[in-house]
């Protein structure tokens, strides 16, 4: 008779998407795995998963209720015995393997490149911003063993997390989005955060890797490059300023699109778009690189240029009514760092709606140090470059960041919670009006973000 672990490792290795580690999100045949949370441990609700069909519970925690039921594995650390099973996933896996890591953009560019792969392949990904450690493990367990193409996020906070990963993942090509003021609290420079992301390519922990795409704009990123060339990597695709391997020849714009000029591996490519995002064209490029490069025809991209897939609370776009106006919000609210907030604050500044009001909602940024008062300080001088009509701020650094400032042109809205700011938004919005909401996870102003959209008939573009 096949033991329950034999039977758990031939089932997952046949078989896709199967793990879960949310009761609510099982489905027949599903495999919960009960982990230790912030309130409860999953054994809670491993009824609630066999009741919805689960084919097995797997559970480090021993409970007399359990004992009896074939169904619940129980085994003596969770973690490591899904590690050792996604090692073992990975090494029959015959694919392309790409991972990619940087400070910001890895679940967008993920979904970039997965969205125009699946127009010719068949394609593993890994879901939401599974980045961590427990989030490559489950993306190697859920991936289609007969995938043309898996792509996979490598994030860190810390030090020494990135190769660690990039043993489990093994990817060939990658890619490193960029490096920016993330994370400061642990790394404290951002020539840390380049050298952390550069053992993604560092082949003590990668001997598979073949190709390197990055962007190379600021002097942390050119760490990248030298690190690359005494790597010898094979293939270094630089991307950014003119003169590099891919670049941005030109953008204009008339009354209904933006012409874009590009170079891209001395290919030039000129799109028109309806609308210009400078991250959605960084994605753009990079997919358009990795398909030259790839051999792939790049008329699935040209052709599919106006469709670009919008990834939630990163730039996603919503149609709200407050008040029965119409609201249109942009969406930021996944996460901030300094040079995210400053940037998308000058996109949002070019943005000119007529009869629209334009209301600009910050929240904290979150793990940046000593300095982040300072930085939020800086925010708030870039926000004075333009008028808004209103701009409400939310979050303790944001406060002390604004007691700090004199003189400002702006009219500046403090609220602590997003019941506050929800409030002053029904007692002021009397006219249509476009908003950008900007913030860390896990703060008032995402909480927010959430709020509106399934308060106010929120509507998915």
């Amino acid at each position: 008779m096949i033991s329950i672990d034999d039977q758990i490792s031939n089932y997952f290795i046949k078989n896709s998407n199967k793990f879960k580690i949310n009761s609510k999100e099982i489905k027949k045949n599903d495999i919960f795995i009960a982990l230790k949370g912030s309130k409860y441990h999953g054994n809670r609700f491993i009824n609630d998963s066999l009741k919805a069909g689960a084919r097995y519970c797997i559970t480090d925690k021993r409970s007399k209720y359990f004992l009896k039921n074939e169904k619940i594995y129980l085994v003596e650390n969770v973690i490591s015995y899904l590690r050792n099973l996604s090692i073992k996933k990975r090494a029959l896996y015959n694919g392309n393997v790409i991972g990619i890591t940087g400070s910001a953009g890895k679940t967008s560019l993920k979904e970039y490149l997965k969205f125009f792969l699946e127009k010719k392949y068949k394609v593993s990904a890994s879901i939401k911003s599974y980045n961590n450690n427990l989030g490559v493990i489950l993306s190697i367990l859920n991936m289609n063993i007969n995938s043309e193409f898996a792509i996979f996020e490598i994030g860190t906070n810390n030090f020494f997390e990135i190769r660690d990963l990039t043993k489990l993942v093994k990817p060939s090509q990658v890619f490193i989005t960029n490096i920016q003021s993330t994370h400061l609290k642990n790394f404290k420079s951002k020539k840390n955060i380049a050298i952390e992301k550069s053992d993604i390519f560092n082949k003590k922990y990668n001997q598979n890797v073949k190709t390197l795409f990055f962007q190379m704009n600021s002097k942390e990123e050119k760490i990248i490059n030298n690190i690359a060339k005494k790597q010898k990597i094979k293939n270094i695709i630089k991307i950014g300023n003119s003169g590099l391997d891919c670049f941005i020849k030109s953008i204009k714009e008339d009354k209904l699109n933006y012409l874009v000029n590009l170079n891209v591996l001395k290919k030039n490519f000129s799109l028109k778009l309806k609308n210009y995002n400078e991250n959605n064209l960084n994605n753009l490029i990079y997919v358009l690189a990795f398909f030259m490069f790839n051999k792939i025809n790049t008329e699935v991209i040209t052709n599919n240029k106006q469709m670009f897939p919008q990834v939630e609370g990163r730039g996603s776009i919503h149609h709200l009514k407050i008040n029965k106006k119409n609201i249109q919000l942009i969406d930021q609210s996944y996460n901030a760092n300094p040079d995210t907030m400053i940037s998308s604050i000058k996109h949002f500044s070019k943005i000119n709606k007529k009869g629209f009001k334009k209301i600009l909602i910050l929240g904290n940024m979150n793990e940046l140090g000593n300095k982040a008062v300072k930085y939020h300080f800086n925010v708030i001088q870039e926000i004075e470059k333009d008028i808004f009509d209103s701009v409400i701020l939310s979050g303790g650094l944001f406060k002390k960041a604004l007691n700090m400032s004199s003189k400002l042109k702006n009219k500046y809205v403090y609220r602590n919670s997003s019941e506050t700011i929800m409030s002053y938004l029904i007692k002021t919005i009397h006219k249509k009006a476009i908003m950008m909401i900007k913030c860390s996870n896990s703060t008032e102003v995402n909480k927010l973000a959430k709020l509106l959209k399934s308060k106010m008939r929120e509507k998915f573009v």
